[in-house]
């Protein structure tokens, strides 16, 4: 009987792998330690990406809402809850209701009815007792700018002391019996403003009509400055801390008043009851603005309601008083700050959706190259008998113990830079980067070696033909994201997820496309290649040609990370184009000199002409008052030179002109003679005149007479019509030329400046004393910037392109990595065949170069038509301006540096990395080269 041969034993591994193969973690970390070192800063910063980007979020939201409700000031955002003193009671009850006591008590009430995330801020929320109807005073040394008497508020608010320093005297108080609504005197203070604007000072007696008594006289004790004058205690009534002018309803507009407020004793409150100022308690109820968190809108709005119009005021009216009311505009607040949002949200997403796809593709990369770098090891465990699950189970070891501290020190990076925001989405996020980098390198070596083979057929590139199974998928790939474009285009980018992934499922089916065409033109270049004498581009072309089919996934990482970088740079364009688009259209050039009252002087063009880095000046006369004859309404009109003023139309795009048809010739004149024109020829033939779209069709074409503020006139004929002009801020004007002017209205009243570096402080400093304001566009165009969430959606786009191209760079040293033993071994080959270096150089040049200029260009066109085809669903009015009323619309545009950029960057790297390891090859020698790569 013959032996039979005994099979490998498994050594209590439960998977019959080689003893070599069961070498302890440590050891298999240390065999592959740059390659655990390149994993781990790749999951690393892809955990801390994934982190950082909620908390951003939540930062920038966060200090978004906190903005809004600060720019809303108090008066609007603080939840005013006043009762009146039920009339049908008793004087004696009155006057305990408004006594602090029960005042105090119905505070705790209303703080408590405020539901959370409604935090109320217990420093600032005030309460008390005021006048609802002001009231006149008879002293005349009070201030009366227009001769009527002034009026005033009393409010005996509590916790005075506390929020306010004494300038001089001291507070008011009450001393001897309890105040009543009989009692003739009581103290009070005022600020610091009401006494200088009122002329108040320490001692002063205020009067007050009594109701069914004598007057209640007012002595002033103390003059107090608030200590947060512009927080809530102060500002929810502003009238209590600065006086305002009023004017009675119906009355001329120069027939005004002073309203101020004064502040009596905490405990002083009944005697307002004897004045005919119809006197209710009101307790504030202020937002603490730390608490606020922008995920909480929704619920915020919901506790806002509730405690106005819900079960809150509800509570309070059965512990309180039946007749309790409140009211906030705090809710029209957060309506449009969550407009804003709704407006931004979209554009992150389709930033976050683009740089995750991406990241997810990059480190799937990543998992593949280490399976393929380790594809003859894995196919000998597997051919002597190790199991898929225990394969898998010992891959994943190793991955973890790298990708798990790699990831959770990425994680604390995020925590520690980002401070403030949710954890769990953070935490979420990393460990979801964490898992995906820990299952990439099993899952890709289960899908390659599912089978036991220790060696493939050849399938190459111009010879494989793609598999029925693919080109369904493919097919599938292509409707999903022509449907995805469709419905960002129609329903704009606040859609469905889907709709957030139009710009990743376009680079998605360029990559597709690409993958399918790139044999195409490898096999006519191999064909024309074979007749050439030369060796380098026949042998690099064949190379490039028997390599295993093209992989989709490099490409789809090159193309979604140029893709991602293109359409994060057009965004970023698109916003500054129309911020500086806006602040033109609000200033009319680079800058501009304007006086609204009588003339500059003539000097001053020359003087500001001679000031660094002023351009050009242009001078203008512009008068508001212009009134044709035909309805009377004022029309802006504007003289100018017309070669200077087409110039400058042309140079800032604002409704360019031929200057030829604007000029008048010298024919214009007035109607009162000759002797204040600008001509004075007597001419009777009408000006030229360029006119917005609105005057042309209101007024039409055939000259008519405009009046001019002087009582001159002018006849115009209007002969060319621009939406925007420099001279005119607004959408009506008319554009004359300003020699046609009379004298009396052709005097320079604005200066428009143009020039790249102007300075706001010389500007300044040269038109002081002229009482000409001066605007420049780079101010204009910073204040629209308004809300941190839209910096911080610039900013987050900013780091969505940088990350995009760091990810394209890192996709295609990845795929060069895949292949560089391949090429090693290649070029020594050749070298102990007589192959010069430079030829080897060229070689691996050239064979790296039509995958690298495809990807390339691809990159470009794909980003390009992704752009065009994306713009129409895009507005980035909101991100952009903080009034978007002012352009119809922003734009998403074409960058050229964030296309050419990451795409020649791909290039100079594919072509970079294999010309220096042809270098190093050369350097180490073919036969060591040989060793390794045959092993």
């Amino acid at each position: 009987m013959s032996a039979r041969p005994v099979p490998p034993q498994d050594k209590g591994t439960g998977t019959g792998a080689a003893p070599h193969a069961g070498a302890g973690l440590r050891t298999r970390l240390r065999a592959f330690a740059g390659t655990s070192v390149a994993l781990a800063l790749l999951v690393a910063v892809t955990a801390a990406l994934a982190a950082a980007y909620p908390r951003a979020v939540d930062r920038y939201g966060d200090a978004g809402l906190r903005r809004a409700i600060e720019q809303a000031r108090p008066d609007r955002t603080s939840v005013q809850i006043q009762a009146a003193p039920p009339w049908m009671a008793s004087l004696q009850q009155m006057e305990s209701l408004l006594r602090v006591g029960p005042l105090a008590k119905a505070r705790a009430e209303a703080l408590a009815a405020a539901e959370a995330p409604l935090v109320p801020d217990r420093a600032q929320s005030a309460y008390g007792v005021r006048t609802t109807v002001p009231l006149e005073t008879s002293e005349p040394w009070l201030a009366a700018p227009a001769g009527l008497p002034a009026q005033v508020v009393l409010a005996a608010q509590q916790d005075l002391a506390s929020h306010s320093r004494l300038s001089a005297g001291r507070l008011p108080r009450t001393t001897g019996e309890p105040v009543t609504a009989t009692t003739e005197s009581v103290e009070a203070a005022v600020t610091a403003d009401t006494a200088r604007t009122l002329h108040i000072k320490v001692g002063s007696v205020i009067r007050v009509p009594g109701s069914g008594r004598g007057p209640l006289a007012v002595r002033i004790t103390g003059i107090v400055v608030p200590r947060s004058p512009d927080g809530a205690y102060w500002s929810a009534q502003p009238v209590l801390r600065t006086p305002a002018l009023s004017r009675l309803p119906g009355s001329q507009l120069a027939e005004v008043y002073w309203l101020g407020g004064l502040l009596l004793a905490p405990d002083a409150g009944p005697a307002l009851l004897g004045t005919p100022g119809r006197p209710e308690r009101y307790w504030n109820v202020a937002p603490d603005l730390a608490t606020l968190r922008g995920h909480d809108l929704d619920r915020l709005a919901s506790a806002v309601a509730a405690l106005e119009s819900g079960p809150g005021v509800q509570r309070l009216r059965a512990a309180v008083d039946d007749e309790l009311e409140a009211q906030t505009n705090l809710d029209e607040v957060l309506a449009d700050h969550a407009r804003l949002r709704s407006g931004i949200e979209p554009l992150l997403v389709l930033a976050a959706v683009g740089t995750g796809s991406l990241a997810v593709i990059v480190l799937a990369m990543a998992g593949g190259v280490a399976a393929d770098r380790r594809r003859a090891e894995l196919a000998l465990l597997r051919a002597r008998g190790a199991s898929l699950p225990g394969l898998a189970a010992r891959l994943l070891a190793e991955t973890a113990a790298v990708a798990v501290p790699a990831g959770a020190l990425g994680l604390t990076a995020a925590l520690f830079l980002l401070p403030g925001a949710r954890t769990a989405p953070a935490v979420t996020a990393a460990l979801a980067v964490t898992l995906f980098a820990c299952l990439a390198l099993p899952l890709r070596a289960v899908a390659a070696h599912r089978t036991v083979r220790m060696h493939d057929g050849r399938e190459d590139l111009t010879e494989t033909r793609p598999s029925r199974r693919r080109t369904v998928v493919e097919a599938t790939v292509l409707v999903i994201a022509a449907g995805a474009v469709a419905a960002l285009r129609r329903q704009g980018s606040g859609g469905t997820g889907l709709v957030a992934a139009a710009p990743l499922l376009t680079g998605v089916v360029a990559a597709l496309l690409l993958a399918r065409l790139h044999p195409l033109p490898l096999r006519a270049l191999s064909k024309a290649a074979a007749r050439l004498r030369g060796l380098v581009i026949p042998l690099s072309l064949a190379q490039v040609a028997r390599a295993p089919g093209f992989a989709v996934l490099p490409l789809l990482a090159l193309l979604s990370a140029l893709t991602t970088a293109a359409f994060g740079g057009s965004v970023l364009a698109g916003v500054t184009a129309a911020r500086d688009q806006a602040a033109l259209l609000d200033v009319g050039a680079d800058g501009r000199v304007e006086t609204t009252t009588g003339r500059l002087p003539k000097a001053l063009p020359d003087r500001v002409r001679g000031l660094p880095g002023v351009r050009d000046v242009t001078a203008a006369s512009v008068t508001r008052e212009a009134k044709p004859q035909q309805n009377g309404q004022p029309v802006p009109l504007a003289g100018v030179d017309p070669a200077a003023y087409a110039r400058l139309s042309h140079s800032t795009g604002l409704g360019s002109f031929d200057a030829a048809s604007l000029r008048s010739g010298g024919e214009g004149r007035g109607r009162n003679g000759s002797e204040d024109t600008g001509a004075g020829d007597g001419a009777d033939r009408p000006l030229p005149a360029l006119a917005s779209p609105h005057v042309a069709e209101e007024y039409g074409t055939d000259p008519y007479v405009v009046l001019l503020p002087d009582g001159t006139s002018v006849t115009v004929q209007v002969v060319l019509v621009r939406e925007h002009t420099p001279a005119v801020i607004g959408d009506d004007f008319l554009i004359v030329d300003r020699a046609g002017l009379p004298r009396a209205a052709a005097h320079a009243t604005t200066l428009l400046l143009t020039g790249d570096t102007l300075n706001g402080r010389a500007l300044r400093s040269a038109a002081d004393g002229t009482g000409a304001s001066v605007r420049l566009r780079a101010e204009e165009r910073a204040r629209h910037v308004d809300s941190p969430l839209q910096s911080g959606a610039e900013r987050l786009y900013v780091v969505a392109v940088a990350a995009g191209a760091g990810y394209a760079v890192l996709a295609l040293l990845l795929t060069v990595l895949r292949t560089a033993p391949e090429r090693r071994a290649l070029l020594a080959r050749l070298r102990t065949m007589g192959m010069s270096r430079s030829q080897g150089r060229r070689l691996l040049i050239l064979m790296a170069l039509p995958q690298a200029f495809l990807a390339a260009a691809g990159g470009v066109l794909t980003g390009w038509a992704g752009i065009h085809l994306l713009s129409p669903g895009i507005d980035l009015a909101t991100i952009a301006l903080a009034s978007p009323s002012g352009l119809e619309g922003a734009a998403l545009r074409t960058d050229p540096l964030s296309l050419a950029v990451p795409a020649l960057t791909v290039l100079l790297l594919a072509v970079g990395v294999p010309a220096a390891q042809a270098w190093w090859t050369g350097r180490r020698g073919s036969v060591s080269e040989l060793r390794l790569g045959d092993h």
